[in-house]
């Protein structure tokens, strides 16, 4: 009877700690919200690719909210200059960041 009620004890436990560590609500990450700006910022796009193509984005935050790109990884000449144009200094609404902070970000692109 001990061993039962320390057990439906703990299945509790996990239960509720796992209730609460999915709360996190995506509109309140701002990763994610910069995340989902830059996608809009790249999409309905006319770059012509074979298949899939892959690219790394290291970029920054300035002052002014803009995006600064600082480079763009990518075997795509032509992906890395879409990429470019499209997000450098570029507005953002960002809450709380740090000005400098640098972020990575991985961008695809398919047919």
């Amino acid at each position: 009877m001990r061993k039962s009620s320390l057990f439906l004890v703990a299945a509790m436990l996990l239960f509720a700690g796992s209730i609460f560590a999915n709360d996190v609500k995506s509109e309140d990450n701002p990763r994610k919200k910069l995340s989902t700006q830059i996608a809009e910022l790249l999409r309905d796009n006319s770059i012509v690719v074979q298949g899939e193509e892959v690219a790394t984005v290291l970029f920054t935050i300035n002052e002014e909210k803009e995006i600064v790109v600082l480079s763009v990884k990518t075997d795509s000449g032509k992906l890395e200059q879409f990429v470019k144009g499209r997000l450098n200094y570029q507005k953002v609404t960002l809450e709380d960041y740090r000005e400098g902070r640098t972020y990575s970000l991985p961008v695809r692109v398919s047919e």
